[in-house]
């Protein structure tokens, strides 16, 4: 550590028994009276090192702390030391009785009298008021609760009552939601169960419409097309096979009756062939006007001649057994545009009539 030169001692001042006046006045060591003032000769050097502690952020403050402190400590001590030389002073203080009297007892101050004792039985309960009010708000005090910890269970408690009721909400709405849903395709499914039905209805009575036309069709051309023969027994239908017929299969419809009976126009049309045709015998074609052919084969007689126009109903034969047959019968072949023949039944009944 540096060492640095002791403090002089403070000059001896002489009072006024001691000073010496005249040109020769000495001090107290014997020689002569001067005032020191110190110089930077006069005062020997620091030797050593000294450490320069650098400045900080806070240095301002803890040195104005530190000086503080050291002001205050001077300041009492010279307080003391002048009070030391001074007379005491007396204070005078008020009267307190009159505000003593106007303040509470300490017993009915919240908390406070077992904290500071009582005369009361040992067995008192203290109130249970609380000793702050932070956190309790007028809603809190309205309702009776003015402890700070109630207060706060109490709105946890009901934070969590709305919670629940928001969440109560929540599910009473997806609930209405799944419902109107549900019901949306109950409907959508009563709707299209409604539609197939109406379809249905709609589909039969176009049906019923269809066959109702038809059958008023059929019944037109029933007044217009007549059977061919009366009294007749059907013997051989068309696409009978059998070694007796030369392409071997029957090409036509059989209408066995006896000789003479009249055979009749089955619908308008022109004779377009009227004579002896071979295994049919004696034929006559009755063409109509869509071009459709009418073969009556194996007749007896002929009533009409090629170029005659007939109507339906008019006789243009009757029934015989010549050509290849092996009795009396009206072998009646139907071809429609002239070209080859197709079932006479069918064809028949297609025209409305009954067979």
């Amino acid at each position: 550590m540096a060492s640095n030169r002791p403090a002089p001692e403070a000059l001896f001042v002489p009072n006024d028994e001691d000073r010496v006046t005249g040109p020769t006045a000495y001090g107290p060591a014997g020689g002569p009276w001067e005032e020191w003032n110190p110089t930077e000769e006069s005062i020997r050097p620091v030797r050593g090192r000294h450490r320069v502690a650098k400045q900080r952020g806070g240095g301002l403050a803890r040195s104005s702390t530190v000086l503080g402190v050291g002001v205050i400590a001077a300041v009492g001590a010279g307080g003391i030391a002048t009070a030391k030389e001074k007379p005491p002073v007396s204070i005078s203080l008020p009267d307190l009785s009159s505000v003593k009297a106007s303040l509470p007892d300490a017993d009915s101050l919240p908390g406070v009298g077992s904290l500071l004792g009582s005369d009361k039985e040992s067995d008192t309960q203290v109130t249970a008021s609380p000793l702050t009010g932070a956190g309790v708000t007028v809603a809190d005090t309205e309702q009776g609760t003015t402890d700070a910890g109630e207060a706060l269970r109490a709105r946890i408690i009901q934070q969590a009552e709305h919670q629940q009721d928001q969440a109560d909400q929540s599910a009473a709405r997806a609930a209405e939601q799944a419902a109107a849903e549900q019901a949306v395709a109950e409907a959508a499914k009563v709707q299209e169960a409604a539609e197939k039905k109406l379809a249905e209805a709609e589909r039969k009575k176009a049906e019923e419409k269809r066959k109702k036309e038809e059958a008023e069709r059929l019944a037109k051309l029933a007044a217009s097309f007549s059977l061919p023969t009366t009294s007749y027994t059907l013997t051989s239908t068309y696409g009978q096979a059998g070694a007796m017929w030369s392409s071997g299969y029957h090409t036509g419809l059989d209408f066995a009756a006896p000789t003479g009976t009249p055979l009749k126009a089955i619908h308008s049309g022109t004779i377009k062939e009227a004579g002896w045709a071979g295994s049919y015998g004696y034929r006559t074609i009755l063409e109509l006007e869509d071009g459709t052919e009418l073969w009556y084969s194996h007749q007896s007689s002929m009533s009409v001649s090629a170029g005659q126009k007939v109507t339906t109903g008019d006789v243009i034969g009757r029934v015989g057994a010549t050509g290849n047959v092996t009795g009396p019968h009206l072998h009646l072949e139907i071809h429609p545009g002239g070209g080859d023949g197709v079932d006479p039944l069918s064809w028949l009944r297609g025209k409305g009539l009954n067979i």
